[in-house]
């Protein structure tokens, strides 16, 4: 069940990546194409999650994804806010 809602989280993130991949192409900014490599990040994160085995030693590795997205939504806001 645990790799079920991996998956669903996946493809979650992938379609909110799509969404905002299409305002980056209307609007040019850049947040937004920020926005959306990060949310492909996490779907990443998620899938590796699901598709491997819950008690292993190098599965803390995998959230170096989730950090590197968290850190794309920073620099995102940061270029945005930027004067």
């Amino acid at each position: 069940m645990v790799t079920f809602f991996h998956g669903a989280a996946a493809m979650g993130s992938l379609l909110v990546g799509l969404f905002f991949l299409r305002f980056w192409r209307e609007s040019a900014d850049r947040l937004f194409l920020m926005l959306a490599l990060a949310f492909w990040l996490i779907a990443a994160d998620r899938a590796v999650l699901g598709l491997f085995a819950t008690a292993s030693e190098w599965r803390e590795y995998v959230y170096l994804l989730r950090l590197g997205a968290f850190c794309l939504i920073l620099y995102g806001i940061a270029q945005k806010n930027r004067p």
